[in-house]
């Protein structure tokens, strides 16, 4: 906000506090929530834990556009035969399953003296113990990397500088050095060449000699190309994909839906009005409406651009449209070196797992990579280096339960958490009315008069 935002330090230190306090609301929800369940349940009230942590991550990634960074999940993203479940119940559901160890951890401390205090631990290692066979055996199986057409893919990294990207010094040279990069990618067998997100120094089509440069690349080497750019349209300013065919035909365009607040937009101007500064930086976008599908050689392909990967319900829809290849385009260079871009390709990498398709993942400084159906690190490259990578992926059309059914384990934890609130509401109700009842005789007492009065 501050390097490449052009706030003032200590409005964007504002700016973080207010962001930091609307999501820790979300854990004090949590908090509250499971204090007067315990208050009503005892310490079998804890076992309801792992429902209301869900319900309240299912809020933070659906609230107000949602922020669904790093939810519990993906902590099992590395850990493949764990990780298979969210082939059939998502990273809520897997949230809710790591929430269960710690649940049936904290029972058997709080739970002292009761017999069955070790009972859903032991319920837990059972179900760990099943899930890493099953999962083991799913990726040892690999079917999904046998089925399909095979294309070979090109990913270009430029590892362009965020203070140099929009130079109109630099601009020359960035543009020539992706479009090396690409021919690189061509020369070893790249059938489909993806640029990272607003990779192009200028707006496509409004460019002339730079967007003819791109068609005649694809109409002369025969390949497709998918180059994330900022698009104009009806006087509206997208960050959008856009599909340049082997004939160097553009179109169709994706247009991102989910913007970053005070990345691409100001959400409530009114209110925020002095954070107007980080939009004029990067420009005020548009969201597109529309899970628009790219075709590669007459299959389907769906792109998510930057933080949009982080949806499991938009890659989810994109599939639902019949995606058979799932690309994702970012610019990572605003987080540097730090935990953001690992943290990013993680959350990336968990989609493929969820939608059994390959992955293709392009970042502008890294980490650009492919993933399999199963959550594989195919290949990957490091950050801030400027590299073209090659390998090859599959069209794929089976879908996976997740696909068909998406989070219903998240929308079972939010009815488990309405019935336990309503359950202590109830009893709430019911001690008052006992109260009341109580009470009753010796206030009857005090009004009747006595005698003779």
């Amino acid at each position: 906000m501050t390097i490449y935002g052009g706030l003032p330090l200590l409005v964007a230190v504002g700016v973080n506090v207010i962001f930091i306090a609307y999501l820790a609301l979300y854990p004090g929800l949590f908090a509250v929530i499971m204090a007067a369940i315990i208050r009503r349940a005892g310490p079998s009230g804890v076992l309801v834990a792992p429902a209301v942590w869900v319900t309240t991550e299912l809020g933070r990634g659906r609230l107000f556009t949602g922020f669904p960074w790093v939810l519990l999940g993906y902590s099992q993203t590395p850990l493949l035969p764990i990780a298979q479940l969210a082939s059939a119940i998502g990273v809520y559901g897997l949230s809710a399953f790591v929430a269960v160890f710690s649940a049936a951890g904290a029972y058997a401390i709080l739970a002292r003296g009761r017999r069955s205090r070790y009972v859903p631990a032991a319920v837990a290692v059972v179900l760990l113990l099943a899930t890493a066979v099953w999962g083991s055996r799913r990726v040892a199986d690999g079917s999904l990397v046998r089925e399909g057409t095979p294309i070979t893919v090109g990913l270009v990294q430029g590892d362009v500088p965020q203070d140099q990207k929009w130079d109109p010094m630099r601009a020359g040279t960035i543009f020539r050095d992706y479009l090396t990069l690409t021919r690189t990618a061509i020369a070893h067998g790249a059938q489909l060449v993806v640029w990272p997100e607003a990779s192009t120094p200028f707006v496509f089509g409004e460019d002339v000699e730079g967007t003819a440069e791109i068609e005649q690349i694809a109409r002369t080497s025969h390949v497709t190309l998918l180059i994330g750019s900022d698009y104009v349209q009806d006087g509206k300013y997208y960050n959008a994909a856009i599909r340049v065919g082997p004939d160097g035909r553009p179109g169709p365009v994706y247009r991102k839906m989910h913007l970053v607040p005070f990345g691409e937009y100001v959400p409530l101007k009114p209110v925020f009005f002095f954070a107007a500064p980080l939009v004029r930086a990067v420009s005020n976008f548009s969201a597109g409406d529309e899970a628009t599908l790219l075709p590669v050689d007459g299959h389907p392909a769906s792109t998510a651009i930057c933080y949009e990967i982080v949806y499991p319900e938009l890659v989810r829809r994109f599939v639902g449209e019949g995606s058979q290849l799932l690309t994702t385009i970012t610019n990572d260079a605003w987080f540097g070196r730090t935990a953001a871009p690992y943290q990013h390709f993680e959350q990336a990498s968990m989609r493929a797992i969820e939608e059994g398709r390959y992955l293709v993942r392009s970042a502008n400084t890294g980490i650009s990579g492919i993933v399999d159906p199963y959550g594989r690190v195919l290949a990957r490259t490091r950050l801030f280096t400027p590299v073209a990578m090659v390998g090859t992926v599959r069209f794929l059309t089976d879908t996976t339960v997740y696909a068909r059914i998406g989070d219903l384990a998240a929308y079972l934890c939010c009815a488990i958490t309405l019935a336990a609130l309503l359950a202590v509401l109830a009893e709430r109700k019911r001690w008052r009315r006992m109260g009341v009842a109580a009470f009753a005789p010796l206030a009857l007492r005090r009004a009747r008069p006595e005698p003779g009065k």
